[in-house]
């Protein structure tokens, strides 16, 4: 499938668009505000496989544009910028498209980082507002350490939760997920539920910060 990962150039985009070249035949789209800023890290990936034996191409382009081509759209930007990025993007995405939210808001204090969702429940929940009519929306990979992603070296062994309404599009998403080695993708049921799903991320954040040796955490259920 083409996958278009909006934010493809921070951290979380970055560890996603690794992972999916490297283990996966998808085709991975790096999609930025900034189109030059696309395509210099797109480049900067494809060094990364190519010095793993992987040789695959990645595009960089505006966010619009790599829209346009992917089938399933990944937004991987700060949760105050999902609802904008993808209205941004609307008149691009086709019916039946698939956009991909795995943002989490949080606040952070002295005490730590807390969970902080919008009015609307979640970060997934407030971003179907801005999803067109005939397109499906599911929440994933909110719970990935960016920099374990990040490092191909490391071995993954964690699980993401999927949330959405529609079950095929939680399928493929579910395959694109479980296509990478060691990431097993579980129904954690509809949108709903994104707010349980999100508010693991601050914990898992706290606890490598209060305990040695524990860095890049992720959850598998046993």
């Amino acid at each position: 499938m083409d996958i278009a990962i909006l934010g493809g150039t921070g951290d979380i985009g970055e560890g996603l668009a690794l992972r999916f070249a490297y283990h996966t035949s998808h085709n991975v789209l790096i999609g930025s505000r900034d189109a030059e800023k696309a395509e210099t890290k797109a480049a900067e990936y494809e060094t990364e496989l190519d010095s793993r034996g992987v040789e695959t191409t990645i595009e960089g382009g505006a966010n619009e544009d790599v829209t346009t081509l992917a089938d399933v759209v990944i937004v991987a930007v700060p949760p105050y910028y999902v609802d904008d990025t993808i209205e941004h993007v609307a008149g691009d995405l086709d019916e039946g498209d698939i956009v991909v939210s795995p943002a989490t808001g949080m606040d952070r204090d002295d005490d730590g980082f807390h969970y902080a969702p919008p009015p609307a429940g979640s970060v997934t929940e407030h971003a179907a507002s801005a999803v067109p009519e005939g397109v499906h929306l599911v929440g994933a990979f909110h719970n990935l350490a960016a920099g374990r992603l990040a490092n191909l070296d490391a071995e993954l062994g964690v699980d993401t939760f999927v949330v959405g309404e529609d079950d095929d599009a939680k399928g493929i998403v579910t395959d694109i997920a479980e296509g990478v080695e060691g990431l097993r993708a579980l129904d954690a049921g509809g949108l709903v539920n994104a707010a349980e799903v999100e508010s693991l991320t601050p914990l898992l954040v706290n606890v490598a910060m209060h305990n040695d040796g524990l860095h890049d955490l992720g959850l598998e259920l046993k």
